[in-house]
């Protein structure tokens, strides 16, 4: 255990920002999901912008790599390209 004022709030500091990552990687994840699963295209083009913002706003904050975001924007443009 941290014995020093400091420690003790950069613990609390950290878990915060722990949590607060894991929401938004999540919520991330699941606007990917949903647009992988969706087969229309006007549908999937409108949550492309969200899913975009999403994946620069983890990857400017290092909770995934930029390569990362880079080949899942990709993927996801080139999916909503093939929709009818």
């Amino acid at each position: 255990m941290a014995n020093h004022k400091s420690a003790i709030k950069r613990i609390r500091a950290n878990e915060a920002k722990r949590e607060l990552n894991r929401y938004q990687h999540k919520t991330a994840r699941t606007i990917v999901k949903n647009i992988r699963k969706s087969e229309n295209k006007a549908e999937a083009q409108s949550m492309l912008a969200n899913a975009f913002a999403a994946l620069d706003k983890l990857a400017k904050r290092n909770v995934i790599h930029k390569n990362k975001a880079s080949n899942l924007k990709s993927s996801l443009q080139k999916h909503v390209n093939t929709l009818a």
